[in-house]
């Protein structure tokens, strides 16, 4: 079988072990968006109130942020340690142990209402402290694996895993909201939120037994088992042209780094380049954040509760909505290597702009629910709100040279978790005291993020993960090193290899 190297095609079942790979990685990010989708259903339900004695908007809000507290500590400082030095795979591992424990806390919460409180946010700290791990471990990894040319439908994985986690949760508390006897008020919210250790479990079993990702494992020296795992990564034999291609420039392009002069992670702050990335990373999570999503996440049932739908209906619309999210994020996977990352950043932006604009202008047009048809006209644009995220910034991710590539990802998660800091506390706390004009705020940010885009942000698709050394103006990069070294052909063109695929070996 004939391929282009540089990751532009591989053998038809090496893309579907791809696909089940980066789609069981896709658990971890289930969890992930579990975690957040149920807290929306919690902070609704009946018995979770009296729990906690009615909390007002403000016990809401620290509920509903300082898990965004302990995702910033862990993006400073435990998810680099976790990725660079356990492994990619790894750091999965434990992300994912470490929010089923926090989870389990914030089910157990009882006593009086101040214990209960203490509980609930000890737990959220918790599970921000290993969903941050979750957060960059997976699309690392996920991008480690998969060919340049398809990175992007891959690393979306990650971001349907997420939207899936999310959907189930509203579902789960759809159901349970159904339990309304005594024991159902006490146990329903619980059990809800114990219904992710079933994903998390088999997560947890199944990762000692898939591969570590080949630029991982020679970045720590272990080049014959990188070979390996990229052998069974591309299906082809160690010695095929295919691996022996791909695995060279990984280990040029580790040495590059670790020759250069900003090998260090302080390079990040001090290097041109590498500055030029981590502000665009940081600031494009941070506006990932501040576009409005991550408030919509938690208090959708909140804001479908306020045009006048009944309880047990919020949690079925939230449940369409979250589902509605899936399919456009899979129209994502299939779109994003093709019209690429800044067109769909922008499209996004423009989309939730005018969902915000509809749902934050209809409500002081038409106050207290006086005219239906404006309230369902809301919830249709908060649908369109949907699709805007999903196909923007839902699948968006950076890329940093290998050495301070985890580093880099988690510094700049950290301005993704400031924002939601920001925008979990800003909401109900707005929606309290502004009403409807909560919208425009949130609006105003997806303006400024699309001209920010517009303007500094520079298109990555097809480009591997060596190459963005050349997008950002680092002469030095990996990629000329390498064909200096005359090792890859000449830039611009694909080599044509020859590849033997497995399958095809073992027929033989």
């Amino acid at each position: 079988m004939v391929v282009p190297v540089i990751g532009a095609v591989v053998p038809s079942r090496a893309a579907f072990h791809l696909h089940l790979l980066c789609g069981f990685f896709g658990l971890a990010s289930f969890v992930w968006g579990f975690n957040i989708g149920i807290l929306a259903t919690v902070l609704v339900h009946p018995g979770f109130k009296k729990a906690l004695n009615k909390p007002d908007a403000s016990h809401t809000g620290l509920i509903t942020a300082i898990y965004y507290l302990g995702t910033w500590i862990s993006y400073l400082f435990l998810s680099h340690p976790a990725a660079d030095y356990l492994g990619r795979r790894w750091a999965a591992f434990i992300g994912v142990f470490v929010t089923l424990g926090g989870s389990s806390l914030q089910a157990g919460a009882r006593g009086t209402a101040t214990e209960a409180y203490a509980m609930m946010i000890i737990g959220r700290i918790i599970c921000g402290l290993g969903i941050a791990v979750v957060s960059t471990s997976v699309p690392l990894y996920q991008s480690e694996v998969a060919p340049a040319k398809e990175r992007g439908r891959y690393v979306v994985m990650n971001h349907i895993g997420l939207v899936a986690g999310i959907a189930w949760a509203f579902w789960v508390g759809y159901w349970f909201s159904a339990w309304t006897t005594a024991d159902g008020n006490y146990y329903g919210w619980r059990l809800s939120i114990l219904v992710q250790l079933i994903p998390g479990l088999i997560f947890l079993i199944g990762v000692p037994f898939l591969p570590e990702t080949p630029r991982w494992l020679a970045e720590k020296g272990k080049f014959d088992q990188a070979q390996t795992s990229l052998a069974y990564l591309r299906d082809a034999d160690r010695d095929s042209d295919i691996v022996q291609v791909e695995f060279e420039e990984i280990r040029l392009s580790i040495e590059a780094h670790r020759a250069a002069p900003e090998s260090s992670w302080t390079a990040l702050f001090t290097h041109r380049p590498l500055f030029a990335r981590l502000w665009r990373a940081a600031l494009l999570q941070f506006m990932a954040q501040m576009c409005g999503n991550t408030a919509m996440k938690y208090y959708l049932p909140t804001i479908f509760s306020s045009l006048g739908i009944e309880h047990r209906l919020t949690l079925l619309i939230s449940g369409i909505e979250s589902t509605l999210k899936i399919g456009c994020t899979i129209i994502e996977m299939f779109i994003i290597d093709k019209v690429g990352r800044r067109t769909t950043l922008i499209v996004g932006c423009v989309v939730m702009s005018a969902a915000l604009l509809i749902n934050g202008a209809l409500p002081l047009s038409y106050p207290k629910n006086v005219n239906h048809s404006a309230d369902y006209a809301c919830i249709v644009f908060i649908f369109f709100y949907t699709f805007g995220y999903s196909v923007g910034f839902g699948p968006a991710s950076w890329i940093f040279p290998t050495n301070l590539r985890a580093r880099g990802l988690n510094i700049a998660a950290s301005g993704g978790a400031i924002g939601s800091i920001i925008a979990t506390e800003t909401w109900p706390v707005g929606i309290a005291n502004i009403g409807s004009k909560t919208y425009f705020i949130f609006m105003s940010f997806n303006i400024v993020s699309a001209v920010i885009i517009f303007f500094a942000y520079p298109e990555t698709k097809r480009r591997s993960l060596e190459e963005m050394d050349d997008l950002f103006g680092d002469h030095r990069s990996t990629r000329n090193l390498i064909h200096e070294a005359g090792d890859i052909a000449s830039e611009g063109q694909a080599e044509q290899v020859l590849v033997n695929p497995k399958g095809d070996r073992d027929s033989v």
